[in-house]
């Protein structure tokens, strides 16, 4: 058992023990008005006492929240969330893609990997032109070339065979219902359909989302999917394994091999072969708290330690200036997110194919090489880091080129016997491969991995695509933990591609060090740097705050920054949950 496990096992298990309750039957009931989906507004934040669910879209949570009030499992409420974000918002995550799911159960921590995985047909030169080089990133996205194994299923099973309490096939029943009887279309959906470019390639998803002239279905239209009903019906009935053997998985081969100009190599037997892993959480200790998250494959909790371990050595006073982050944070965050970004390009990758520095991950975020890397941190800005060495390597490797990342939706979930759940999901891109299978999108999850396998040198890439490999993931999925009684303190994550590691550590840092709570720090204007420029959220900060980092020599780029951040918190009468107003995302609970 862990420190963490044995310091509060003991104080859980009584508490767990008088607070069971046999789960009561199920019968799920479409909400006759669920809260207004907006595509940003303001959110209050929600205070509960018993348990809470936040996710991205209304009907999502509330299908979460019905599990739980029938008594279910925090995994038990994911598994209906998943289904109906698969058909409520499929421009992010899915059934034909992957997630990572970090689970406590009051004594343990494990961290299932659900992250897709490269057929058996891949290798490294899958993204390389005839030329040998790189594809540009949508010629490589859209179509069948860059369809993962998708992982999210089995997983899902595997937690659910260790946790749950519901049936598994009564989790399918709030998904199949609103397939079946029809959903409203929601801003944000309607929104991306009207802008997305590739979409309409695919005569089986032109049909499906857009109206006979073209033009996406208005806000409010209420769409059915008969055919993902048919096949959440299949998966109720017969487990993950209707999905991956037989007509389903058949199914999704002739998509992938059968595209006419871009066909993947993902087989039938790529998918019966799928086996979901289960991970040592990645825990470390950062001020009077335990931070939990994921391990390689996932670069995200890596890089949010590192700059928190590095933000510790170059204190800033004032760190929030009338409410916002100001100059002299947003030089000292940024600088340290150049540093642990070169890092993350240099060593991290699917650790079944990739050794880690030292044969150990912690070797990154040790605090004597964080104290050094910090020591980099000037009063001018660097630019552009470069990789340090915390340990000696065993192979020679290269660091990856910048390129795109996007993406993915984000779970929290605590239910009432004190089970917790973080769990980012996604199908990458948005709208994934852009092809539809049977009611559902696919991934294009194999553009994560670097479409250079080498550098100029012929030094290889840790993140290359090889065959089985799992791709490089920012996903963040994080459970905080009181350091003095062992007490779950929140739950959080988010969407957004590289940009997950600065969203979630922005909502870290914001509940745990500047005293908001979790819907203050959602609300806080988003920021960081890939190892590039400075990226400031457009609109959200004064003039002044860019001068004085540009007289630093950075250089700023305002942008839009989409998090879609979702926390849970402890409160001192139970629970108190945020949801980003960039996003439709709510929480509920009792």
């Amino acid at each position: 058992m862990s420190a963490l496990g044995a310091l509060s096992g003991a104080l859980l298990s009584a508490w767990l023990a008088g607070c069971a309750a046999p789960p009561r039957d199920f019968d799920y009931r479409v909400p006759p008005q669920p809260e207004a989906a907006t595509g940003s507004a303001a959110k209050p934040g929600w205070a509960t006492q018993r348990f809470a669910v936040a996710a991205a879209n209304p009907l999502a949570t509330d299908a979460g929240y019905q599990v739980l009030k029938a008594g279910g499992s925090a995994v038990d409420a994911a598994v209906a969330v998943q289904m109906v974000l698969t058909l409520v918002e499929p421009q992010s995550s899915g059934i034909g893609g992957g997630a990572f799911l970090l689970h406590w159960d009051g004594r343990q921590i494990q961290a299932y990997d659900g992250r897709e995985t490269a057929p058996a047909g891949a290798d490294e030169r899958l993204f390389l032109k005839p030329d040998g080089t790189p594809m540009a990133f949508h010629d490589a996205v859209v179509g069948g070339r860059s369809v993962g194994v998708p992982g999210t299923l089995r997983m899902l099973e595997l937690a659910h065979r260790q946790h749950g309490r519901l049936p598994w096939a009564k989790l399918f029943e709030p998904a199949i219902r609103l397939a079946e009887e029809g959903f409203p279309v929601s801003p944000r959906l309607h929104g991306l359909l009207r802008t997305e470019a590739h979409l309409k390639r695919d005569p089986v998803a032109a049909r499906y989302f857009y109206q006979p002239d073209g033009q996406p279905w208005p806000v409010g239209t209420r769409v059915r999917n008969p055919e993902l009903a048919a096949v959440l019906r299949e998966v109720a009935a017969r487990g993950a394994d209707a999905f991956y053997r037989g007509p389903i998985a058949r199914d999704v081969v002739a998509k992938v091999q059968g595209h006419p100009t871009n066909p993947g190599r993902l087989t039938e037997a790529d998918l019966a072969a799928y086996r979901p892993a289960v991970r040592e959480a990645l825990c470390a200790d950062w001020r009077q708290y335990r931070l939990c998250g994921f391990p390689p494959p996932s670069s995200g909790h890596l890089a949010i330690l590192q700059m928190l371990g590095m933000l510790e050595h170059t204190p800033v006073a004032a760190p929030l200036q009338d409410g916002l982050p100001g100059a002299d944070f947003l030089h000292v965050y940024t600088e340290a997110a150049r540093l642990a970004f070169a890092d993350r390009a240099q060593y991290v990758a699917d650790p079944d194919f990739v050794a880690a520095p030292g044969g150990d991950w912690r070797t990154l975020i040790d605090p004597a090489y964080l104290r050094q890397r910090a020591a980099q941190i000037g009063a001018q800005s660097m630019k552009q880091a470069k990789p340090g060495q915390p340990a000696p390597l065993r192979v020679s490797q290269a660091p990856q080129p910048d390129q795109p990342e996007y993406g993915t939706s984000h779970i929290s979930i605590v239910d009432a016997e004190g089970r917790a759940l973080a769990m980012t999901t996604t199908i990458e891109d948005q709208f994934g491969a852009r092809q539809m299978v049977r009611g559902f999108l696919l991934n294009n999850e194999l553009t994560d991995f670097s479409f250079a396998p080498a550098d100029a040198a012929g030094t290889p890439i840790a993140n290359r695509v090889q065959p089985g490999k799992r791709p490089r993931s920012s996903m963040s999925p994080t459970l905080v933990f009181d350091r003095r009684d062992g007490r779950l303190v929140m739950s959080a994550g988010s969407p957004g591609g590289a940009l997950i590691i600065h969203y979630t550590a922005k909502t870290l840092l914001g509940t745990l060090a500047w005293g908001l709570n979790a819907q203050q720090a959602i609300d806080l204007p988003n920021f960081g740097s890939t190892n590039g420029p400075t990226l400031l959220e457009k609109g959200r900060f004064p003039a002044a705050t860019v001068q004085a980092l540009q007289a630093r020599g950075h250089e700023v780029r305002e942008m839009d920054m989409t998090s879609g951040l979702q926390a849970i918190q402890r409160s001192g009468s139970g629970w108190f949950g945020g949801a980003d107003p960039r996003r439709e995302g709510v929480v509920m609970g009792d």
